[in-house]
């Protein structure tokens, strides 16, 4: 992997994409949506853990975070492998329908790599796009992309109508994840 998408600066605020490996449409259920909701407002409320904008889609979440007295990179690791035990966990212990099929795919994921002992959910990459302050029509168009993902998905016609968004809380209505607006 290269270093044009890392984490570079740890106190900069970063525009991140975490990816389920193959695409695993996972978040389609509830559930599974509900566990990064709640690691995100964990992590805000005992990480340091800022978050300007969010969105889960089926198979990937978008958000722009920074941190206060942590490094990002620890935050977003610890954030990633909490989630990822949870979503396992949730799996295992379920009626999940597609159960033997996504264990077969996280097992195979976790054999492509060496960091991995027996699965892998989210793939190693962030995506991670530096969102310089200086420059705030550079944020408000990662917002505004952040949040029209639902809408060009075709699941509603307006954003702050998806309930797994912080279009929510810059439409005005209180959102899922406490989050500050830019």
């Amino acid at each position: 992997m290269g270093n044009a998408y890392q984490i570079h600066d740890q106190e900069g605020t970063y525009f991140l994409t975490f990816q389920v490996v193959d695409w695993v449409d996972i978040f389609s259920r509830k559930i599974y949506r509900d566990i990064i909701v709640d690691s995100l407002n964990y992590c805000i409320a005992h990480k340091g853990l800022r978050v300007i904008a969010w969105v889960i889609m089926t198979n990937h979440v978008h958000a722009i975070f920074y941190t206060e007295n942590k490094k990002l990179s620890d935050v977003v690791r610890d954030f990633k492998a909490h989630t990822a035990r949870e979503i396992f966990k949730q799996i295992q212990e379920s009626t999940e329908s597609r159960q033997i099929w996504m264990k077969h795919i996280f097992r195979f994921n976790a054999m492509k790599h060496s960091r991995n002992e027996y699965q892998q959910f989210w793939t190693h990459e962030n995506h991670a796009v530096c969102c310089e302050p200086t420059k705030p029509q550079i944020m408000q168009s990662r917002i505004n992309y952040i949040h029209q993902n639902p809408v060009r998905a075709g699941w509603v016609e307006v954003e702050e109508h998806y309930l797994y968004s912080s279009a929510r809380d810059y439409a005005g209505i209180k959102g899922l994840v406490n989050v500050e607006l830019a």
